[in-house]
């Protein structure tokens, strides 16, 4: 429930800081992109779901500091040069330990300090214990001011609200590519999350056909 609420906390405690804030589905780093966005934060995405160009665009703008905010699935857990990251967030605990160890690994390179900050609910004890026992130490606790974190919520909630206005916006605006183009900025960062919203409606439209088959197979049984 206060996910976001806490992640608006710990930015506020690193602010002009590099962080990388890791999150399971593609879907999700775009809208916790949109909330930072509302809440202040210079933050981009970066997912699976964008092409190569937008996403090395995306990258680009992380490492040269017009974004210092980097949300992203695992697509950028590995395998990517990003030399200068102070603090690594997983706001989704990755599912296998070996992840988590790619994700952190994203900090403290080439002997300089780093550290990673990991959300931790109640479905993720388990995870937990599988990756202190790959890492062979106990994860410590990071100490929080409640009262101080809670204080956000309302202005959280706000700019939760904002952002789902907004990724309702954008996917209006996708009805067609040509479309989309005369009408946004090719500077704005919502050229980015085009790509991503074009692949997810098209994987839609596969879903839907193969319900759609099945339901057809299963009538003519």
């Amino acid at each position: 429930r206060y996910k976001e609420t806490y992640l608006a906390y710990i930015l506020n405690k690193n602010v002009n800081k590099t962080v990388i804030i890791f999150v399971e589905k593609c879907l999700d780093s775009m809208q916790i992109t949109f909330i930072l966005r509302h809440l202040g934060f210079k933050a981009i995405s970066i997912n699976g779901k964008m092409t190569q160009s937008n996403r090395i665009g995306a990258l680009n703008k992380f490492k040269e500091g017009q974004r210092n905010i980097l949300v992203a699935t695992d697509v950028a857990g590995r395998g990517l040069d990003i030399p200068n990251v102070d603090l690594v967030i997983n706001y989704d605990l990755p599912q296998q330990a070996k992840d988590y160890i790619h994700r952190v690994g994203r900090t403290a390179r080439a002997g300089k300090s780093g550290r990673s900050i990991s959300f931790v609910t109640q479905y993720d004890v388990e995870n937990v214990q599988s990756i202190e026992h790959l890492i062979g130490k106990k994860l410590e606790q990071y100490e929080t001011n409640e009262k101080e974190a809670i204080a956000l919520y309302e202005k959280v909630l706000e700019a939760i609200r904002a952002a789902k206005n907004e990724l309702k916006d954008l996917i209006k605006k996708t009805k067609t590519k040509d479309q989309y183009d005369t009408k946004v900025d090719k500077d704005d960062d919502e050229g980015e999350l085009y790509e991503q919203f074009l692949s997810k409606k098209r994987g839609n439209k596969v879903e839907n056909f193969r319900n759609k088959s099945f339901v057809k197979k299963k009538k003519q049984k």
